[in-house]
């Protein structure tokens, strides 16, 4: 009888320490990719929202970033004031809720989000192309139902 406290025999029987050794990996890479731009994940990911509701034509907030990326409030306003400083971003009351903030891609930062996004999409597919399409598929769908299955 054995006096684990683990659920598993070994490690990589943990579906949580495997998505955490994957994340850790793929993250690593974005980071060595964004680190020339003075960029973290969480600005690019910002960035990159921003880029695509504003080529959508719609307005971009502080909570659709936020409900979109999955990142806490304070990191969005961390970050979005550092993108601010950097003249990526502007930020201006919304004019039909003066509580929230409205986001906007400067010509800087849509330049600098059209040169990262096509660099971290490069990255994705070079680190799921190990995956047949199939099982590349399989992996949205059950990311997807993780995400819908967890949001509050």
């Amino acid at each position: 009888m054995s006096n684990s406290v683990f659920g598993f025999e070994k490690p990589e029987d943990s579906p949580g320490f495997l998505l955490w050794q994957t994340t850790i990996i793929w993250q690593r890479l974005i980071k060595k990719a964004l680190d020339p731009y003075d960029i973290s994940h969480a600005q690019f990911v910002i960035l990159a929202i921003t880029l695509w509701f504003e080529n959508k034509g719609q307005n971009v907030s502080q909570s659709l970033i936020i409900r979109q990326s999955k990142l806490d409030k304070m990191t969005v306003s961390k970050s979005l004031k550092k993108l601010v400083f950097q003249a990526y971003v502007k930020r201006a009351e919304n004019e039909e809720d003066t509580r929230a903030k409205s986001v906007y891609l400067t010509k800087k930062g849509k330049d600098l989000a059209s040169k990262l996004v096509p660099l971290v999409e490069k990255i994705d597919e070079d680190f799921f192309k190990n995956l047949k399409k199939i099982n590349q598929n399989s992996l949205i769908e059950l990311l997807k139902e993780l995400i819908s299955n967890s949001e509050e």
